[in-house]
């Protein structure tokens, strides 16, 4: 789930290509940050997730602890959503042999971090803890609190500063992949449920949509419109609110992977059209 897919492979052994082997392996997306950014926090969460699943299957794989040298994201695709490796020339199992904990020195840009030397002779944890905090410097702290649901933003601070600090590994891995893990039957950890305003009220349209007045806000989900994921009609009324220009919304029957429902939200409801799936609210005025 983690790394590439590979379909299959040829090897070749000629007298113009000697010693080649030629693999086919799944079809993906070259990872581009500033892309990633534009995206919706719950896209970046599901990098996330998966990344997550990447470093633990790498801590506790077949072969060992297995370290990227070069992980940086241009080692890795988007595949479906989700983060794969691609390169693994640069893998290693060999954990750094030591004589005192001065030999278990890890250097980076931002900061560095000295381990202990274990009794066999070898930097405890070095593999794990090299990939964790490149995780963090080259993933989770550009796409975790980016435009994060407001509920989730004290749990990700935590989850990027014990990332970043190298602490308890294990509790920030299962903060990733169980308490933010959303579904679309526990959703009250992955955003917060807003109140109604007491100084707006909307009116209720069934089986109604408004096929124009659209604005663009960012991020979307459509580039035309301003079309966002909520949990339910009253995180749509609060964000309805907070744009000025919003004086509707249409809720759909779509919903994202995480459960979330597709909202459209509108500048005006002056054409109003007939809808079984989908349901309007307008926002009445004095």
């Amino acid at each position: 789930l983690c790394c590439f897919q590979l379909y299959g492979y040829c090897y070749q052994d000629s007298n113009d290509i000697p010693d080649t082997l030629t693999t086919i392996t799944e079809l993906g997306s070259p990872l581009e940050m500033i892309q990633l950014l534009q995206t919706s926090w719950e896209d970046r969460f599901r990098i996330c997730l998966s990344l997550v699943r990447l470093l633990h299957y790498l801590a506790h794989s077949p072969l060992g602890s297995v370290t990227l040298l070069d992980f940086r994201p241009r080692q890795f695709v988007i595949v479906d959503g989700e983060l794969k490796v691609t390169d693994l020339d640069d893998a290693s199992v060999e954990e750094s042999s030591c004589t005192s904990n001065s030999d278990c020195f890890m250097e980076f840009p931002a900061r560095n971090f000295t381990l202990p030397c274990s009794v066999e002779g070898r930097c405890q944890s070095m593999n794990e803890k090299r990939n964790l905090y490149n995780a963090y410097r080259f993933f989770f702290t550009y796409l975790l609190p980016h435009s994060a649901p407001s509920s989730l933003r004290p749990l990700l601070d935590k989850i990027v500063n014990a990332t970043g600090n190298h602490n308890k590994h294990v509790i920030c891995t299962e903060y990733l992949a169980l308490e933010l893990s959303p579904s679309p039957s526990a959703n009250s950890e992955f955003t917060q449920k807003y109140m109604k305003s007491a100084n707006t009220q909307y009116r209720r349209v069934p089986e109604a949509f408004i096929p124009d007045e659209n604005y663009r806000c960012w991020p979307s989900y459509h580039h035309k419109g301003c079309l966002l994921s909520v949990f339910d009609v009253n995180e749509a009324i609060e964000i309805c609110d907070s744009y000025s220009q919003c004086k509707a919304f249409v809720l759909t029957n779509q919903t994202t992977w995480t459960g979330r429902q597709l909202v459209f939200f509108k500048m005006a409801s002056n054409h109003i059209v007939p809808d079984p799936d989908k349901i309007t609210y307008v926002k009445v005025t004095d």
